[in-house]
């Protein structure tokens, strides 16, 4: 028995009902994924647009799959299989690789050094760098350290640790200087971090070399935790706060690539 062939058209036809469904099963996890608790069918509809009853029917489906859960009183949440997923990229993941086209993107934005920098004990390591195509610039050498109170995203570590960790650190390193401009004082290191979390960046006022200015913030990962940091290093006196925004844009893509998608 011969097979039976389709036209193009309706060839062309389901693939776009394929598209289509996978276009809605993303809304509708993504709808689900905004809710802290299970939401309703009602709600997850209305959300997204879809019909109840072709809501219903995917979300079957996608419980059928485990990648969505439907508690006794008929609500919905992200499924297991999702999380074990996500485990899976999460083990995958390079953090330099994710880090480096939005390094270059900063780069191209601002015209300076960006560097990938990671905590090694009371120290920062600087692991990756995106440099500008110009004579004056500053180079922070890969797998060069600093002390955490001299540089912006070291601050932004200490401040992530909480006020107990940051004085424990100040006795255990004695804050030493590194220029004239190095905070030395326990207290106004913790004054001058705890603001850095608040504003969701630091600075580096020619405090680990002079004549450099830094501007950092951080990068989380799944978890919620800081596990590095994205700063721009510049002759001091072009350093400029009005690119706070678009290194924290880079600083939250880049979080977002290793699955942290809070505020």
């Amino acid at each position: 028995m011969g097979q039976k062939l389709m036209s193009p058209n309706v060839m062309a036809t389901k693939t776009v009902s394929s598209i289509q469904v996978i276009d809605r099963v993303a809304q509708l996890l993504d709808a689900i994924a905004e809710h802290d608790s299970p939401a309703s069918l009602k709600i997850l509809a209305g959300e997204t647009g879809l019909h109840p009853s072709t809501a219903f029917r995917i979300l079957a489906s996608l419980a059928g799959h485990g990648l969505v859960e439907r508690t006794g009183s008929g609500h919905y949440r992200l499924g297991i299989k999702l999380l074990q997923l996500g485990s899976r990229v999460q083990g995958r993941l390079d953090l330099r690789r994710e880090a480096h086209p939005i390094m270059e993107w900063l780069r191209d934005q601002i015209g300076e050094t960006v560097n990938l920098i990671m905590r090694e004990g009371d120290q920062v390591i600087y692991v990756e760098r995106a440099a500008p195509n110009r004579m004056m610039r500053v180079e922070q050498m890969i797998g060069g350290h600093a002390p955490l109170h001299v540089t912006a995203v070291g601050k932004l570590f200490l401040a992530a640790g909480g006020a107990e960790a940051c004085l424990d650190y100040a006795q255990r390193t004695g804050l030493r200087a590194c220029t004239p401009y190095s905070i030395t004082d326990p207290t106004k290191l913790w004054w001058n971090v705890k603001n850095a979390l608040k504003l969701g960046y630091a600075l580096d006022d020619q405090e680990a070399e002079l004549g450099v200015g830094c501007i950092g913030v951080p990068v989380h990962d799944s978890t919620g935790g800081m596990i590095a940091g994205i700063s721009v290093s510049a002759p001091f006196e072009r350093r400029k706060l009005e690119w706070v925004e678009v290194i924290k844009q880079a600083g939250t893509q880049l979080s977002s690539r290793l699955g942290f998608f809070g505020n």
